[in-house]
């Protein structure tokens, strides 16, 4: 039997989106379909894909969690203050880089316990978090950004193998291929859409759902530090107003990859995407010179789209 077109929607609903994103910008600017561009939007995607992959495994479980933009800031300043602590170091650059992802470990932790063993509203949690870690970021240095970290630390964030493929962009590949893989093969990942699909259902077959919970909100946090250090690296500054909105992208890239906010749905692969989708439309605006105010409302107006397609394919499957 030939599939149909409303069959075919369901199955490559993002792909095709990604297709037609494509052909659109490659016919508004001849610089888009071009190598170097190629590598400058894994670049440009990687940190936030980091980050939207953290954001993916909330969502699952039916949470949110609008703190990973301050987490990613603090974390930033964390590392970037010990690295120019120690002028730039490999020494400094590792005691850094775990210090950093301690700091991030900590404030997962706290999301985590806050939402299930005192019962806060992952919305609340996240958000008294959200305003305890940018305040850290800002405290550390008065609101200062941090300079002089050094070429060593700078490859690790704003680095090229081969002279164009970015070091962060490998990283972004390497963990949604891990992030995708525990999802599928390991008792976590099941455990997490048993959790999203119904909560107490998970529990009553035996699921530890306030481990899962803790150990979520864990691995989005660190997800979230680990961006934080490579953004601090990229720009060889610590700054503390970095990855402000970054938590609104993340959940826009997870739902346009097909993650569902009721939980219990949502993938590595299709959050690496939706995070291609929403930076090639901010490709095409930039190439065609398109103001930065025009461009909000134009990335607005996509997202409403992809996400009504997104539905409309959930109601066609469930029929």
């Amino acid at each position: 039997m030939k599939p149909s077109m409303n069959m075919i929607l369901k199955k490559y609903n993002l792909l095709i989106l990604l297709l037609v994103f494509i052909v659109i910008a490659s016919i508004l600017s001849p610089n888009f379909l071009t190598v170097s561009n190629f590598f400058n939007l894994l670049q440009q995607a990687s940190i936030p894909g980091i980050v939207a992959l953290g954001m993916t495994l909330v969502i699952i479980i039916g949470g949110i969690d609008l703190s990973v933009g301050s987490v990613l800031a603090f974390s930033g300043m964390v590392a970037s203050m010990i690295v120019l602590h120690f002028d730039g170091s490999y020494g400094g650059i590792i005691i850094g880089i775990i210090a950093a992802l301690l700091v991030s470990f900590v404030m997962g932790l706290m999301t985590g316990i806050l939402t299930s063993y005192f019962k806060l509203p992952d919305f609340i949690a996240s958000l008294a978090m959200m305003e305890i870690a940018r305040g850290a970021a800002l405290l550390t240095t008065n609101g200062n950004p941090v300079f002089g970290l050094g070429e060593r630390f700078n490859f690790i964030g704003g680095g090229f193998i081969g002279g164009r493929l970015a070091v962060s962009a490998i990283f972004w590949i390497l963990l949604t291929v891990l992030v995708a893989l525990i999802l599928k093969y390991t008792v976590f990942g099941r455990s997490l859409y048993a959790i999203g699909g119904n909560k107490e259902a998970a529990t009553l077959s035996g699921i530890k759902t306030r481990i899962n919970y803790v150990a979520t909100y864990i691995i989005t946090a660190l997800l979230a530090g680990f961006a934080g250090i490579l953004t601090a690296s990229w720009m060889s500054t610590g700054q503390p107003t970095a990855g402000t909105g970054a938590e609104l992208d993340a959940i826009a890239a997870s739902v346009i990859g097909g993650a569902s906010l009721s939980g219990g749905i949502g993938s590595a692969f299709g959050t690496f995407g939706g995070v291609l989708l929403l930076q090639i439309l901010t490709n095409i605006m930039n190439l065609v010179g398109l103001p930065s105010f025009y461009q909000r409302i134009a990335k607005g107006l996509i997202i409403i789209f992809a996400l009504l397609l997104n539905k409309y394919v959930s109601k066609s499957k469930a029929k």
